[in-house]
């Protein structure tokens, strides 16, 4: 069920929160043990759905009136363990909520369950996740990409309407794509990030997902906004639902050339000719736009995650923080509580940054990527002043099997490919469902320029509305 039906039925009297949540719990029960889209259910589900329903009885407005939801496990949520899908903060239980819980609780929303992931958000197939792998609902033996797979997961099998992730260098985008639900990053500081466990600050974003451009529009406006908390927080007012009847006729969408280079599939190239052509119907017009420093966003971007990653994660030293290993010393300490807590991608991370921040190495690597990054930026900036919005593949392929690419880092690196320049730039992207190869879902992703996502939100549910949503709908293996 979408969202906005369960708002809807809940509102008229028609379905009770505490109902439309038994239901649920109910098919995460049929559903979970196949799939693994979950580290643990809320035991406070239920409670929390008569709340809502008091609240309801009083009046309130609630625009996510009985809604479940699931969280990535890095988003802080008081009282429930929040992991990052590592050992080493297996027992972490937050004294506090992030701000976007805040908001969806304020909203009427019930957290029914924390979504595993990649441990702290590095990965691209959540196989990284020290709880076990989320499995694709299209197909149970390939991956449902990462980082926020079990949020991706979880809405295409219908375990949940809609869902949070948190997206560093595509880690909304490429699942969504690979799960065949919508996935939006916001331009860098629409979205609170207080609460969030850091990975890359100058990357992390949180991001919503869903099986319609409305219920991305609901989700996305509850949780945006100026949070006082977060420094990086901009004041920009969301209007997403607003934008869905946007007219999108007269709108020039840039075909990003540089992309459409790097071996994409059959399904995927199919995908984006049918998007022209549906939205060609629409009045929308296409030019070729290119942005020469593409090819050298990925190298930027892994030398700047791992930088980041290396002096965020600093802080689990056995000491303050995490998982602590007791020995003889403190720097014995240190290493063996890094050693048994972090996964071997984490700790890959955290030494290619500790590398590349080192002395004698720090301008011949980061130093460079930062400029490389400025100059993407500058690149981007002008392709927008050719289009409204770009467009690219998401991922270059759909969904593969388990265990394809953890034995070649580099081969994983590479599924991020069409994502990361978004991050290094700030610009708002989605990723909308637009075809199938096989039997498996492929996406395309829309690139808005900084500020302007409600556009993105207007192309993609006029293309929605124009395909009668034929490329959104519940997994087949659900």
């Amino acid at each position: 069920m979408l969202a906005q039906e369960i708002v809807q039925r809940v509102q008229l009297g028609q379905r009770s929160p505490r109902e439309v949540v038994e239901d649920y719990l109910k098919r995460i029960e049929q559903l979970e043990p196949q799939i693994h889209a979950f580290i643990r259910l809320n035991p406070k589900a239920l409670h929390e759905a008569q709340t809502v329903e008091e609240r309801l009885a009083r009046g309130e407005s609630l625009p996510l009136a009985g809604v479940p939801v699931a969280v990535k496990d890095n988003i802080c949520t008081q009282g429930l363990e929040t992991t990052c899908g590592s050992k080493m903060l297996a027992s972490f239980v937050p004294p506090y909520s992030a701000t976007v819980i805040e908001k969806l609780r304020k909203a009427g929303a019930i957290v029914i369950a924390k979504a595993n992931m990649d441990e702290f958000a590095m990965g691209s197939s959540t196989e990284y996740s020290a709880f076990g792998p989320t499995r694709n609902p299209w197909d149970l033996e390939r991956v449902p990409g990462g980082t926020s797979g079990g949020s991706a997961a979880a809405v295409a099998a219908d375990m949940v309407p809609v869902a949070l992730g948190t997206d560093t260098g595509g880690s909304v985008r490429q699942p969504a794509a690979l799960c065949g639900v919508y996935g939006f990053k916001p331009t860098y500081g629409r979205i609170s990030r207080f609460g969030v466990v850091a990975t890359a600050s100058s990357l992390d974003q949180v991001g919503t997902l869903a099986r319609s451009v409305a219920d991305l529009a609901l989700l996305s406006d509850v949780v945006s906004g100026y949070d006082p908390k977060d420094s990086t927080s901009l004041e920009a007012q969301p209007q997403f639902g607003q934008a869905l009847e946007a007219p999108v006729k007269g709108m020039t969408v840039g075909i990003v050339k540089e992309a459409l280079a790097v071996g994409n599939s059959p399904g995927v190239l199919a995908a984006l000719e049918r998007f022209r052509t549906v939205m060609e119907g629409q009045g929308v017009r296409f030019v070729e736009v290119g942005i020469p420093t593409l090819e050298h966003a990925l190298a930027a971007y892994y030398i700047v995650n791992t930088a980041e990653i290396s002096s965020n994660l600093a802080r689990y030293d056995g000491t303050l923080y995490g998982l602590r290993v007791p020995a003889e010393d403190s720097v014995t300490t240190m290493m063996q509580s890094r050693e048994h807590g972090f996964g071997p991608e984490v700790q890959r991370r955290v030494l290619m940054g500790t590398f590349v921040l080192s002395s004698g190495y720090y301008d011949a690597y980061y130093g460079k990527a930062l400029r490389a990054r400025a100059k993407l930026k500058a690149d981007m900036d002008a392709a927008f002043a050719q289009a409204d919005l770009l467009l690219t593949p998401t991922s270059p392929f759909p969904a593969f099997r388990f265990g394809e690419k953890t034995t070649d880092p580099l081969s994983m690196y590479l599924a991020d490919i069409d994502t990361v320049a978004v991050n290094l730039t700030g610009a708002p992207a989605l990723s909308i469902p637009a075809g199938f190869e096989g039997k498996l879902p492929v996406g395309l992703q829309l690139i808005g320029k900084p500020l302007h996502d409600e556009q993105l939100f207007s192309l993609a549910h006029a293309f929605e509305q124009a395909t009668e949503r034929a490329f959104a709908r519940v997994a087949s293996s659900a």
